[in-house]
């Protein structure tokens, strides 16, 4: 009913019609009240074209809705105020007729109101599609270029690295070739992690995800089939971007220090990450049951360039760093984060 009354008036640009079928309305409301002519009492003449009106007038519009009050008042003074077939002038119709104008002018009035309202409300409607779609569109756009820039940052990094690669070709010196191909090989990290940093619609992706999309392109990239990677982790844990990024970077440096010393001379092996709320912190821990720790290593005195980054993250996140013996073998990381390294909880929408 709503969406009927939002179109009224009826056939705006078929004036002719709206005319025509006003006079209909008008000679149905003579008609109707000449046949019951008999069934009412003296006083009441216009009791059939107030309905002409009100109805020319709510399907029509005001000008229809003045044609029929025009020619019912007519109507009612010529056929059914006494004395009937003249237009007579005295107290008692001046009386009537100022009565029937008064109501019908009022009736018009509030039915143009209403649907000059609908009219408004008709209009508001469609801005409001349009901007939708317009939001729409400009979502969608953002999220494609959002998307674009994310995939440009980790090909340029990647890029990078492919350079120093190549850079690294030209050297003999052993200690420069290495720290090269460290550099680049991070630089692969890097770029991989910024890839999968996002999902398509610009949100942040959950750390389980995350994370395990990283570990298994480190784990391809290896080039050790006999070497598996797992994940266990709680659901919805997501991190801050500048959080998420460093915790991925020693993640990585982890699993690689396991392939490259954990299981240097073993064809098998199993590396084991585990994501955690536990104590008001998140702890996140990646164990294999390689050969495990050198002798009296300790941590802090190691001079790893991997490790020494992993502290200088460490400290950049506010975090806490173990490094140990695995409980039966191997090596275990536990890099310990605090609360506040979590994203906000985005917004609920309506």
């Amino acid at each position: 009913m709503s969406r009927f009354t939002e179109r009224l008036p009826l056939l705006p640009e078929r004036p002719q019609v709206q005319y025509a079928v006003t006079l209909v309305l008008c000679f149905v409301a003579l008609w109707v009240r000449w046949v019951l002519d008999g069934a009412f009492p003296p006083g009441y003449p216009f009791v059939s074209f107030f309905p002409a009106v009100i109805l020319s007038s709510f399907l029509f519009g005001p000008r229809p809705g003045a044609l029929a009050a025009v020619l019912c008042g007519l109507f009612a003074w010529y056929v059914f105020i006494p004395p009937r077939g003249v237009f007579a002038l005295n107290h008692g119709t001046v009386t009537a007729m100022l009565f029937y104008t008064g109501v019908v002018v009022v009736d018009i009035l509030l039915v143009h109101l209403m649907q000059a309202a609908n009219q408004r409300l008709r209009a508001a409607r469609e801005e409001v599609r349009q901007l939708a779609e317009e939001r729409g569109h400009l979502v969608e756009r953002a999220e494609l270029l959002f998307q674009e820039m994310q995939h440009r940052v980790g090909n340029n990094l990647q890029m990078v690295g492919a350079v120093l690669s190549l850079q690294m070709r030209g050297l003999v010196e052993p200690t420069a070739k290495r720290a090269l191909g460290d550099a680049a090989a991070r630089l692969q990290v890097i770029g991989n992690i910024q890839r999968q940093l996002y999902r398509q619609d610009g949100q942040l992706v959950p750390l389980d995800v995350f994370l395990g999309e990283v570990s298994s392109k480190i784990m391809a990239s290896s080039a050790r089939p006999g070497i598996t990677c797992t994940l266990e982790a709680e659901r919805d844990i997501v991190l801050k971007p500048d959080s998420a990024v460093p915790v991925a970077l020693i993640v990585s440096e982890a699993i690689a220090n396991a392939l490259e010393h954990g299981f240097a001379d073993r064809e098998a092996g199993a590396i084991h990450l585990r994501v955690v709320r536990l104590d008001g912190t998140i702890q996140l821990s990646v164990e294999d049951d390689g050969s495990g720790l050198p002798q009296g290593f300790d941590p802090e005195l190691a001079d790893s360039i991997g490790l020494r980054i992993s502290r200088v993250l460490c400290r950049q996140l506010g975090a806490r760093m173990e490094l140990r013996s695995g409980r039966e073998s191997g090596a275990c990381m536990t890099l310990v984060l605090p609360l506040s390294r979590l994203a906000d909880p985005a917004p609920d929408e309506d």
